[in-house]
């Protein structure tokens, strides 16, 4: 078994056979059916109104093969092509229910969606998910089916299937952090959990307390708690993938790994607490993301991941509101609500990826924060799109737009957002002897511009704010709220927005 089939749901192969060829079931999700089936489908629409509307599961005569057929809802003009997943999803789940095991997955072509074979592929092996606690709890159980052939018709399709297990890899180690509760994804399980997977990577992992409180203090707050219990001690992680030829340019990856957030002493009450393991869905992200460079290998692109992982508790030793804290940047930030834990466990990260970019005067360098951060993003763009904040710097690159454009063709969704100076303003100083303001003490959703905020906050307490436009090093800088599209209980996480990213960064 190769590296990559160990990150796949089950036996994943490609077939050009339309039959019984090692398959026990055909799943079908486009009208547009394989002149073997055209005749039984027209022959179910005639007396069935709502054969193009539900999935349904009939035999083949002429292939003597049980058939399921989960078609894809009919196409307004604002659907997009998660539509083709979802359908994917559904046909396999109805395989599974059925009781069989090595269903064949045809794969539609769309004259609309120039990406649909690929996402199709994608949607099928995330509906085939298992999370990680339960395959290493009920071993029996760690597949859903045997084996998974798919059928494209393309002259690409095996190009389309390659890449598709590839991103899936990164998806699964995304999916497997994300979903890991609280304890089995403690940050030093999330550690002995990477470093397997990251043999060709160099792995650097920061767990000395006195090093995280000297260099990264920001982190350190939010650590202090959680470091009284040794399984909830904070890691800081770094993945760097150096590339064979000299760098055209870098990508620097921060994420918000927050392995449980209770809210500190600013506690989530109320039952708002309950789904607060995913508040490490940016990191797994990361990690993703370096999954799907360490398999593609690019030539000439340079990157570096980082993983904050901290558990964000309440207890004696917990920081609270009012303290004043020196960033790494030399930046004194007061404390105005333990609850934005986010941006102050990944501002002295982001600031040592910004120190790096300088050090080495690293080629086109773009820096990015990825995070569960608010939940103002997810009221503002609603469940399944992420949201993408610019700097100055990458926004006159129209880096934004590139994304989002990438995002809806692969199924991974952006809002685009502005950061203005009001931003900035929010966080100014308000007394003598501090620099800025972390927050304010009201919820993110209660407050005007509630996920622009904590972009302007980073961008200052890092220093980056002195590497703009008019700078003599003006650096790129992208902030990423997923809180949107990084899957909420009971829905399993999405490893949004790998796809995206990697085909807007590691493919031009």
């Amino acid at each position: 078994m190769s590296r990559l089939d160990k990150l796949l749901p089950c036996s994943v192969k490609l077939s050009q056979i339309l039959g019984k060829a090692g398959h026990d079931v055909l799943c079908v999700i486009d009208r547009a059916v394989p002149p073997e089936l055209a005749d039984t489908f027209e022959e179910h629409r005639s007396y069935d109104k709502a054969f193009d509307s539900v999935v349904s599961c009939f035999k083949s005569p002429r292939l003597d093969l049980p058939v399921i057929y989960a078609p894809v809802a009919e196409l307004t003009d604002y659907a997009d092509v998660r539509c083709y997943q979802k359908a994917a999803a559904q046909s396999l789940e109805r395989a599974i229910k059925s009781g069989f095991q090595s269903p064949l997955l045809v794969v539609p072509e769309s004259k609309r969606f120039t990406q649909a074979e690929l996402c199709t592929v994608l949607g099928a092996l995330e509906g085939l998910y298992v999370p990680i606690q339960l395959r290493e709890d009920v071993p029996e159980k760690k597949q859903r089916i045997s084996s998974l052939s798919v059928m494209i018709n393309s002259p690409n399709a095996e190009e389309i299937f390659k890449e598709a297990l590839v991103l899936e890899s990164g998806r699964r180690v995304a999916r497997d952090i994300g979903v890991g509760d609280p304890e089995r994804m403690a940050p030093p399980l999330v550690e002995k959990y990477i470093k397997p997977l990251f043999d060709n990577l160099k792995v650097t992992v920061i767990d000395d307390v006195n090093v995280i409180n000297k260099e990264y203090p920001l982190f350190g707050a939010v650590n202090r708690a959680a470091n009284s219990v040794q399984r909830h001690q904070g890691r800081i992680i770094y993945l760097e993938y150096q590339p064979p030829k000299p760098a055209r340019k870098t990508l620097l990856l921060v994420g918000k790994g927050v392995t449980y957030d209770t809210g500190g002493a600013d506690i989530k009450a109320g039952g708002v607490m309950a789904g607060m393991s995913r508040d490490k869905c940016g990191a797994a992200a990361v990690a993703g993301f370096m999954k799907v460079v360490s398999e593609q290998q690019p030539k000439d692109i340079h990157v570096i991941g980082a993983l904050c992982l901290v558990r964000n508790s309440v207890g004696e030793e917990c920081y609270v509101a009012d303290e004043m804290i020196t960033s790494r940047a030399g930046v004194r930030v007061r404390v105005g609500n333990t609850d934005a834990e986010g941006r102050m466990c990944m501002a002295d990260v982001l600031c040592r990826m910004k120190e790096l970019v300088i050090e080495g005067n690293l080629p086109n360098a773009h820096l990015f924060t990825i995070a569960t951060l608010t939940g103002h993003a997810f009221i503002s763009a609603g469940e399944g799109q992420s949201i993408i904040v610019d700097n100055s710097v990458a926004a006159k690159a129209d880096h934004a737009r590139k994304l989002q454009a990438a995002g809806q063709i692969y199924g991974e969704p952006f809002e685009v957002s502005v950061l203005r100076q009001c931003d900035f303003d929010f966080n100014a100083a308000k007394v003598i002897g501090e620099d800025v303001v972390q927050a304010n003490n009201m919820p993110s959703v209660k407050t005007p511009r509630g996920h622009q905020v904590p972009a302007a906050f980073m961008i200052t307490a890092t220093g980056l704010d002195k590497h703009g436009l008019n700078s003599s090093k003006p650096i790129k800088y992208s902030h990423l709220d997923i809180a949107g599209s990084a899957g909420e209980l009971p829905n399993f996480p999405t490893a949004a927005p790998i796809v995206a990213l990697a085909k807007t960064h590691l493919i031009d």
